[in-house]
């Protein structure tokens, strides 16, 4: 009776899931991510904020971006996969600072073309008619390419400085649309910086009220793989 049960679930299976029995048979595929993000720093005030008198107000404002990843996935078995997407992610992220009494904002922004390379372990459903749901989670290592070139407009603006090195861990959601000659994987990540990258200037005011900085990134990307 088991055995019965078992070869119709599989005929069932089948014949809902055509596009996705064909991808099964691969250990491995290849693509491309692109993506739209909005990203900003998570600000922790030193003790130097509170007894200053100049600036009072402090603060990370998200700026949007968008990224280009190349996606490389081997399959774990059944439900799992290990995932790598080396790439570009291309940020601004601002320090808004209120000086004085004043109620005018001053915005220090700071822009980044930062090389990407995401480690990811994604869960996966079980499949229904040619569409699956899955989680990731992971760790990303970055690095700002721009960051030479930013160094002399930092010096002569006299602007707040960040390591160009940050570390990450991501989790995220999303779904596979199996279709006939390529999987279509619309997700959304949420990426939180581990290590402080704020370098510190103590002639500088706007580096001084500041303590630790910390990345925070929120990524739609559209996957293209086959």
């Amino acid at each position: 009776m088991s055995l019965i049960s078992s070869q119709a679930f599989s005929q069932i299976k089948a014949k809902d899931n055509y596009n996705y029995l064909d991808f099964q048979k691969k250990a491995y595929y290849f693509g491309i991510s692109l993506g739209l993000n909005s990203s900003a720093y998570q600000v922790n005030k030193s003790s130097n904020f509170s007894a200053n008198d100049s600036i009072n107000i402090v603060n990370g404002l998200y700026r949007p971006g968008f990224n280009l990843h190349i996606i490389t996935n081997l399959k774990i078995g059944e439900y799992f996969d290990f995932r790598f997407l080396p790439g570009f992610s291309f940020t601004e992220r601002i320090f808004e600072y209120k000086v004085g009494d004043g109620s005018d904002l001053t915005t220090k922004s700071i822009e980044s073309v930062f090389l990407e390379m995401p480690f990811l372990l994604r869960f996966k459903s079980e499949p229904y008619k040619d569409k699956r749901m899955f989680l990731l989670a992971g760790v990303k290592y970055d690095f700002d390419v721009a960051s030479n070139s930013r160094a002399a407009k930092d010096k002569a603006q006299f602007l707040v400085q960040v390591s160009p090195h940050d570390f990450s861990v991501e989790v995220g959601a999303g779904i596979q649309f199996f279709f006939p000659y390529f999987i279509f994987s619309p997700e959304i990540k949420f990426s939180q910086g581990l290590g402080n990258v704020h370098i510190y200037k103590d002639e500088l005011i706007e580096s001084n009220v500041l303590d630790n900085v910390l990345s925070r990134m929120i990524s739609i990307s559209f996957n293209f793989e086959g």
